[in-house]
């Protein structure tokens, strides 16, 4: 009896699961469980996935609801891994907890390169797993390197086309197989949702319109400061009424301070216009189905490119250009995200909206090869992890490096990877880079070796 344990910390990663078992992406399983994870920081103060508004839209689809946390406690979630000896204890533990017998577990887990994700694939060490996308960063490359007993036993990477025509990075170093979620699978979840909903009838009856501004709390990260942030909210206001929309939504961040609110509402009556904020735990894509927005702003959301790609929705973003100066170190997993974003996206500070970019466009950005430009990024944030990505980016720079590319690489990171761009090494460095490449130090060792006979 085969059973199936997918995991979600997000109703968003929720929706997700339910698309991919719609669509058929996986296969039988005698049982699929959902296990739901609280990554909070204090988890005791958040709603847990499978008491939030909506979930029970999905439910139907597992056979089970499994709390991680309560199997762990008193541990938390994103700081607790097993210690490698006590691994079968694990294992033995949680398939009496959830009875589980010696069934065959298969394993399905969002952002496989950290707690809680890693922590539960490390406690069925035969599980086969795959892995589904969080959003954009699966076009990014794999933060942290993975130990090969995780990392060979991953199957496929299940993701939302997103950026139609782009290959995730994720995992590749694997040879993990990309597969694409269906898009009309995922509209068809977020339908359920919204009709799910008590007061979506009377709300849909309300006129569309307006600008919906998605907030993103970037200063927990502390890639903003708390007064940036704030301003970079307000610089979404007033790009939005110079747009003409004198209607304004705001869906801030969960965590979000709530004196944010009254700024920007604030700042919206002093311009003529009237925001309204949405304090209620929402998905962006059901907010999309509900509110009919004219416009879409933000800064690097996922929520640009549904909005973009699956609704068809004109989109804007802003403070692309201070994130990517902002972000450190280099290799943050949040770059890929902010450059597409960047490449993509009209830019609301430039006075522009729209559909995003064609990425293929020979006029577009970086001369329509954004594949290349992945590639090159990918490579720059992580050289150990993806070293077979060099060729690709010494090809793309040495091609398309101009100042508009340029600001999606460091100057200072191009030197010390030797690619075009950086400046010129003194010889004495280049024989010490060069005396450090495994090639290069198997041909010397060889090259020895037949002197001595």
């Amino acid at each position: 009896m085969t059973t199936r344990i997918l995991c979600a910390s997000t109703l968003y990663g929720a929706v997700t699961l339910a698309a991919a078992l719609d669509s058929g992406c996986f296969g039988p399983a005698d049982r699929t469980l959902l296990l739901v994870t609280n990554n909070a920081a204090v988890p005791e103060t958040a709603t847990p996935l499978d008491r939030m508004p909506g979930f029970e839209a999905l439910r139907d689809r597992f056979d089970g609801v499994l709390s991680w946390n309560e199997a762990i406690a008193p541990f938390h979630p994103s700081g607790w891994s097993p210690r490698g000896d006590d691994i079968p204890l694990w294992e033995r533990y949680l398939r009496m907890l959830w009875e589980l017998a010696d069934d065959p577990v298969e394993l399905g887990v969002e952002s496989l390169q950290v707690s809680p994700a890693l922590s539960v694939t490390r406690c069925f060490p035969d599980a086969p797993i795959d892995v589904y996308a969080d959003g954009l960063m699966s076009y990014g490359p794999t933060r942290n390197k993975l130990d090969p007993l995780v990392g060979e036993r991953v199957r496929r990477l299940l993701h939302l086309d997103l950026v139609p025509g782009l290959r995730p990075l994720l995992l590749a170093e694997f040879g993990t197989v990309p597969e694409v979620i269906p898009t009309a699978a995922f509209t068809k979840v977020v339908a359920r949702l919204e009709e799910a909903r008590p007061e979506s009838r009377a709300e849909a009856a309300e006129p569309g319109g307006g600008a919906l501004i998605l907030g993103q709390y970037l200063s927990a990260l502390s890639i903003l400061t708390p007064e940036e942030e704030e301003e970079l909210h307000l610089s979404m206001v007033r790009g939005a009424v110079e747009q003409g929309h004198t209607r304004l939504l705001f869906k801030p961040h969960p965590l979000a301070p709530a004196a944010w609110n009254e700024t920007l509402e604030q700042e919206a009556a002093a311009l003529g216009a009237e925001l309204t904020v949405i304090d209620r735990p929402e998905l962006a894509e059901v907010l999309l189905l509900r509110l009919r927005p004219a416009l879409v702003v933000a800064c690097f959301s996922t929520g640009l490119f549904t909005a973009a790609h699956f609704y068809r929705v004109p989109v804007a973003r802003i403070g692309t250009g201070l994130l990517l100066e902002r972000l450190t170190p280099y290799e943050n997993s949040n770059r890929i995200p902010v450059t597409l974003a960047d490449v993509l996206l009209p830019d609301l500070a430039a006075g522009r909206s729209g559909p995003p970019f064609a990425a293929a466009d020979p006029l577009g950005p970086a001369g329509g090869n954004l594949p290349g430009l992945v590639a090159a990024v990918g490579f720059a944030m992580q050289p150990k992890i993806r070293p077979d990505l060099r060729t690709a980016a010494e090809r793309f720079l040495g091609a398309h490096l101009d100042e508009t590319v340029r600001r999606y690489f460091k100057r200072r990171r191009l030197t010390a990877l030797g690619l075009p761009g950086g400046l010129p090494m003194p010889r004495r460095a280049v024989v010490r880079r060069l005396s450090r490449q495994p090639a290069v130090r198997r041909v010397a060792r060889r090259v020895r070796k037949a002197a001595g006979k």
